[in-house]
């Protein structure tokens, strides 16, 4: 008797009985079948195309176990990182998610007994995170992707450099403050009255110039007391002339000034992508031809994105900053600095500090041409064209 017709009854609900996920005893691995039960599971057993397959596992079962697990463990990684990222997360809700896809390599063809021997293997070889709870195993997942490796060092750059800006205007507020203080009037003379030991004394005093004069005699005690309020009666000039707290708000008008500027220029811009330098492609997404050659940037276009031309075979191509690095020619080769307090500023490269990844330059433009400035980064400076 043959087959039964595909839109037949029979055939409809077999394909129905067919769908979602089977026993997994019920299934052959080597030939990739799922049986619905075990009568059928036994009937493929004897089947001549199933014999066939065990005599080729058995030339080399070593072959068919470590091909498996590996693909077993790259779906599996796979789904974690897409599905969870760096997430933790329980090993059991990974695996049901893994498996609810028919076509998934099952864990008894693997090297893995059972679930938690493959967890402690991951934890293992360094590929997750993993540790024991009274609930079960949880697993991290350990993205080590160049790419997003480089993205948090740049965020902590960040973060860093915001943190340097606020403790400078911190600093800048507090020296304000002081020399605020600095600059205050001193304190009002406090007055005391006068107490003469004999009333009948009379004693007179002429502000006007300063002196003293008296109607009778005045007993000694008497006199220092009076020679002593005359004077803490005069006005005290301050400390300081008009004329030199106007130079010093003046000096400290320019002060803010000048840190200002400073502090605009010392702030690392996110782009520095400029014209006429020369750059190196660093992605892979256009082939092997591309990759790692020389580039000289044409235009600059919303910053972070230039036209550049390939130095060796003269295509042009419209690439991000993000798949483009700087080079670093050989000493006494002119360069052009593209961030931090000397951007957009011509010099010389000097030498180059391979340990601390930067090179000392010597300023070849503006007011400042022949200062030596150390320590700038790789990244902050590149060949000219």
């Amino acid at each position: 008797m043959g087959k039964a017709d595909f839109l037949s009854p029979k055939a409809i609900s077999n394909r129905i009985k067919a769908k979602g996920l089977q026993k997994l005893r019920w299934y052959c691995q080597m030939c990739q079948k799922q049986c619905r039960d075990e009568n059928g599971f036994k009937c493929h057993c004897m089947s001549e195309s199933h014999q066939r397959q065990l005599l080729l596992a058995s030339e080399d079962p070593n072959q068919f176990m470590d091909f498996f697990s590996e693909e077993f463990k790259n779906d599996f990684l796979e789904l974690i990182r897409r599905r969870f990222g760096t997430k933790r997360v329980h090993n059991n809700i990974v695996y049901n998610e893994y498996i609810s896809n028919r076509e998934h390599i099952h864990m008894n063809s693997t090297q893995w007994e059972t679930l938690t021997d493959f967890t402690k293997w991951l934890g293992k070889e360094g590929l997750c995170k993993v540790d024991e709870t009274p609930k079960g195993w949880y697993i991290q997942y350990i993205d080590r992707d160049p790419e997003t490796i480089r993205r948090q060092e740049e965020l902590e750059k960040k973060k860093k450099q915001d943190l340097d800006d606020e403790e400078r205007s911190a600093k800048f507020i507090e020296e304000q403050v002081r020399r605020g203080r600095e600059g205050k009037e001193p304190e009002e003379p406090v007055y005391t009255e006068l107490k003469r030991e004999n009333e009948e004394e009379k004693v007179t005093f002429n502000l006007g110039s300063g002196s003293l004069a008296s109607t009778s005699k005045v007993s000694p005690a008497l006199g220092t007391s009076a020679l002593k309020l005359a004077a803490s009666t005069k006005r005290k000039e301050p400390s300081h002339s008009t004329d030199s707290r106007e130079k010093k708000k003046k000096s400290a008008l320019d002060e803010i000034m000048e840190m200002e500027e400073q502090k605009k220029k010392s702030v690392h811009t996110g782009h520095w992508l400029q014209p006429d330098i020369v750059v190196k492609v660093i992605t892979k997404k256009l082939g092997e031809k591309y990759y790692k050659k020389k580039a000289v940037v044409r235009e600059v276009q919303d910053k972070y994105t230039a036209v550049v031309k390939i130095i060796d075979t003269g295509d042009k191509l419209k690439l991000d900053q993000a798949h483009l690095e700087t080079v670093i020619p050989a000493p006494g080769k002119h360069v052009l600095i593209l961030n931090g307090p000397y951007r957009d500023t011509e010099a010389i490269l000097d030498s180059i500090d391979e340990k601390k990844f930067s090179a000392t330059l010597i300023l070849d433009s503006g007011r400042l041409k022949g200062k030596r400035v150390d320590g700038i980064p790789y990244e902050d400076f590149s060949k000219r064209a």
